[in-house]
This record gives structure tokens, sequence and C-alpha cells, in this order.
């Protein structure tokens, strides 16, 4: 059986981060945000664990 597809972790705040090349909704580069619905499960999972530490940066002043 195959497994669920991995939804994105969008919320609809699209800005992407000049400096980390990040979206500050999500926390996800603009190139795994191109190609988000290519990922398989793994890779997908990967980019989810990793997306909380990303989304500890110093906030701007």
């Amino acid at each position: 059986m195959e497994m669920p597809r991995i939804e994105s972790p969008c919320i609809k705040t699209c800005v992407i981060d000049p400096a980390t090349r990040l979206c500050d909704g999500c926390g996800r580069t603009i190139d795994e945000i191109a190609v988000w619905s290519t990922y398989t499960n793994d890779d997908r999972r990967r980019i989810m664990a990793d997306l909380p530490s990303r989304m500890r940066r110093p906030i701007k002043a």
C-alpha cells in the first residue's frame, strides 16, 4: 500500500528573505518550493524535519 503524500508546509505567507533565501512563512528555500511536488515522501520528510531549526533564525532588527 502506498503512503499518502506529505503535504506542503506552506502557510500562504510567501516572502523570501534575500539574505537567507528562505521563505519567512514555511522555512523552505525557493528551490525546494519550486520542486516540492516532484519530491518523494522521504525527501519531504527530510526537509520537514529541518524546518523548525530554519525558522529559529534571529529576528531582523
